[in-house]
C-alpha cells in the first residue's frame, strides 16, 4: 500500500467516526465509549490583541492537523483571542480574523475531526474583568451571539464559552454564562455548549468555595439552557498546585480524586463533563498519572463526553514539558499513552451529537 493510500484510508476512517459522533438525536447521552478524544492546538491565542498572523500568532497548520488525525484523534480545541476577533465590544467581528478562524475550522473538519471554539481569555477582555464595564454581561452575550451566527448548527462544532475564568465569584460567572447561552440560543444555534466554572474550572476545586459566593458544584447547577444541550468543561493538571506549570506530577493523587469527585457529581446531577485541558511532562511518574486520569474517564463514559490534551502547536518549543508536537518525525512519550485509547472506536449517536436537531 502506498503512503498516499494509507493516509487516505486514515482520513476516511476518521471522517466516518466524526459523522457517527455528530449524528443528531433528541435525547440520551450515555456512551459505551468516550465520544471525543483530541488535542489543543495552541498558537492563535498568542500575544496581545495586535500583531500580524503568522508573525505574532498562528492558527494550526495542515501538517500538524494531519498528524493528530492520523493518530486517531477526532477533536481539536482551538484557542484564540476574543480581542482580535472582536476589536470593539458590541461591534461586528473582524472579517479577516473571522476568516482565519473559519479556515482553521474547515481544515480541521477536512481531516475528519470536530472542533471546540475556545475564546482563551480567562474571564477578561483585554485587562478588564468580565462583568466590569465595558466587559459586561451584555457585551459577553453580544460576542457569543455574533460568533454563534457564524457557526450555527454546523455539525462537528462545539462552543466553549471561555477558557478558565478566575478571580470572579461563581454567581457572577453563572450570570455571564447564562447570558451567553441565552444569546447563542436566541440566534438559533443548537450547537453543544461547554460551560466552565470559575476558579480556573479545576476538577480538584469544583466543590470548594475559594472566592465566597459558593462553589462551582453548587452554583453552576443554575445553568439555564432552553435546549438542555450542554456539558461542563473541567481542567486538571497533575502538579501539586494543579497549574500545569511544573514538570512533575506530585499532585496526581489529588488530581485523580478530583476527577473521581466530579464524576460522581456529574452522575448525581444528570450532567455531562468534558476535560478541556490536562497535560504532563514525559517522566515515569507523570506518565503513570496520565493513565490514571484517562482511566477515570474511560470507565465513566456515561458522564464523560471526552477530552482534549494540552497541548501542541507549530510554534511550541521542544523544551516545553507538556508539549506533544512531534519533532523530526518522532512522537513524544505522552502520545504513546494517549494513543492507547485512540485505537478504540469512538461511540456513535445519540451520545456524541454536537448539534441538537430541531423539531
Amino acid at each position: 500500500m502506498t503512503v498516499s493510500m494509507t493516509k487516505a484510508l486514515r482520513l476516511m476512517t476518521a471522517a466516518t467516526v466524526l459523522l457517527a459522533c455528530t449524528a443528531t438525536a433528541d435525547r440520551g447521552f450515555a456512551a459505551a465509549q468516550l465520544c471525543y478524544r483530541g488535542i489543543n492546538i495552541s498558537g492563535a491565542e498568542y500575544g496581545e490583541r495586535g500583531g500580524a498572523p503568522n508573525a505574532n500568532y498562528v492558527y494550526p497548520s495542515e501538517k500538524t492537523v494531519r498528524y493528530f488525525a492520523a493518530k486517531g484523534m477526532n477533536v481539536v480545541r482551538i484557542p484564540f483571542r476574543w480581542e482580535r476577533l472582536q476589536p470593539v465590544l458590541g461591534q461586528p467581528l473582524d472579517g479577516d480574523e473571522l476568516q482565519r478562524l473559519k479556515d482553521a475550522v474547515d481544515l480541521i473538519q477536512k481531516n475528519g475531526m470536530a472542533v471546540v471554539l475556545d475564546p482563551h481569555n480567562y474571564g477578561y477582555y483585554d485587562k478588564t474583568q468580565l462583568k466590569q464595564a465595558p466587559a459586561t454581561d451584555i457585551a459577553f452575550g453580544d460576542f457569543w451571539a455574533r460568533l454563534a451566527v457564524e457557526f450555527s448548527n454546523r455539525k462537528g462544532v462545539a462552543f466553549g464559552l471561555m477558557n478558565e475564568p478566575h478571580d470572579i465569584k461563581a454567581p457572577d460567572w453563572l450570570d455571564l454564562a447564562n447570558t451567553a447561552i441565552r444569546s447563542i440560543r436566541t440566534v438559533g444555534a443548537r450547537n453543544l455548549i461547554l460551560v466552565p466554572g470559575t476558579n480556573w474550572t479545576g476538577a480538584h476545586s469544583w466543590n470548594a468555595d475559594a472566592l465566597g459566593g459558593g462553589s462551582n458544584g453548587t452554583v453552576m447547577l443554575g445553568v439555564k439552557d432552553p435546549l438542555d444541550f450542554y456539558a461542563f468543561e473541567f481542567h486538571q493538571y497533575l502538579d501539586a498546585d494543579s497549574s500545569g506549570t511544573h514538570p512533575v506530577c506530585d499532585g496526581t493523587d489529588g488530581a485523580t480524586k478530583g476527577m473521581k469527585d466530579v464524576t460522581d457529581w456529574l452522575r448525581k446531577n444528570g450532567k455531562r463533563g468534558f476535560l478541556g485541558e490536562f497535560g504532563i511532562a514525559a517522566n515515569d511518574q507523570c506518565l503513570s498519572g496520565l493513565k490514571q486520569v484517562l482511566d477515570v474517564m474511560n470507565t465513566n463514559s456515561d458522564v464523560w463526553l471526552g477530552w482534549t490534551y494540552w497541548a501542541a502547536g507549530d510554534w511550541w518549543s521542544p523544551e516545553e514539558p507538556l508539549n506533544v508536537q512531534p519533532r523530526d518525525g518522532h512522537d513524544k512519550p505522552q502520545m504513546k499513552v494517549l494513543a492507547e485509547g485512540l485505537s478504540k472506536k469512538s461511540a456513535s449517536a445519540p451520545a456524541c451529537a454536537l448539534v441538537k436537531p430541531g423539531k
